[in-house]
């Protein structure tokens, strides 16, 4: 019977499949895994697509192509490659001819190339020709813009120094107010001096030429300092009516509390002790000519 099975055995071999190791950490161990078609087992145990040494021969680089430019009456040579855009081309041709990308117009074919049209799409080749002339309307565009954005950042910078004066003034203001709050008396020159720098920096924001965002950015400082200006002026008469009670309460006691003022005590005393008697003065008639 043994001798049977092993030859049935020995005529139908069991062919294994080889088995992949994987790491199981939740087993502490290693278990089996069917080979897959394509995929390798690195040594830490992860599976992952196999790599083949011919895997590097189907790429083809991308070839470059010799185009030549005419610009006025001078050709540059220029090596780009033939899958690169027109604006890739602009960027290169900048360098050599001094002109701003956004100036270039670039004529292939007796017709305008956009920056986003590519070069083999377009049929350029190497030893292609290429005109490239000067938009006349786009650089004075752009010069236009360059100004403009010139005179927005000189503005923005002007009302930031304004803002920090501004704020300098604001702390004057706030001290003020504290004291005149307080009780106490502020000289009045310095408060027609604060309301006169306020003024300053207001006329010094009208004469800024703004738009959009820095307009804005006016605007609110134009707010920020008429609001200072009426809290001063609020003060001002605060300040200019704490200096009237006190004069108008002495003269009040003075006229109905029947007290006789000191220096008119003082005259009448004097006269008693013959110090203001008539004789003591003395009566000419030689008048002094001048």
């Amino acid at each position: 019977m043994n001798k049977e099975y092993s030859i049935l055995r020995m005529k139908n071999p069991i062919v294994a499949k080889p088995a992949t190791w994987l790491s199981s950490p939740a087993r502490g161990g290693f278990e089996a895994a069917p080979a897959a078609e394509g995929l390798e087992v690195r040594p830490g145990g992860m599976l992952v697509q196999k790599r083949s040494s011919d895997s590097n021969q189907n790429y083809n680089p991308v070839p470059n192509i010799k185009v030549k430019v005419k610009y006025g009456s001078v050709y540059h040579e220029i090596l780009i490659a033939s899958q690169s855009n027109f604006g890739e081309m602009k960027k290169m041709l900048a360098g050599l001819t001094g002109l701003h990308t956004q100036d270039q117009k670039l004529i292939y074919k007796e017709k305008e190339r956009d920056s986003k049209a590519f070069l083999d799409n377009c049929g350029v080749k190497n030893g292609s020709k290429i005109v490239l002339i000067e938009d006349e309307l786009s650089k004075e565009r752009r010069i236009l813009e360059s100004r403009k954005n010139s005179k927005m950042d000189k503005a923005s910078k002007e009302i930031a120094a304004i803002k920090f004066e501004v704020d300098k003034l604001a702390k004057q203001v706030a001290r003020i107010e504290m004291e005149i709050n307080g009780g106490k008396k502020v000289v009045e020159t310095v408060l027609l001096s604060l309301i006169e720098l306020l003024m300053t920096q207001l006329i010094n924001l009208d004469a800024i030429a703004a738009d959009g965002d820095v307009k804005l950015q006016r605007r609110m400082q134009v707010k920020r300092v008429q609001k200072y200006i009426e809290v001063v002026d609020m003060l001002k008469i605060k300040n200019s009516g704490m200096a009237k009670i006190p004069l108008q309460q002495q003269r009040n006691n003075q006229m109905f509390t029947g007290k006789i003022p000191q220096n008119f005590q003082k005259q009448q005393e004097q006269r008693k002790q013959g110090n203001l008697s008539a004789g003591a003065f003395v009566v000419t008639t030689k008048w002094e000519t001048f």
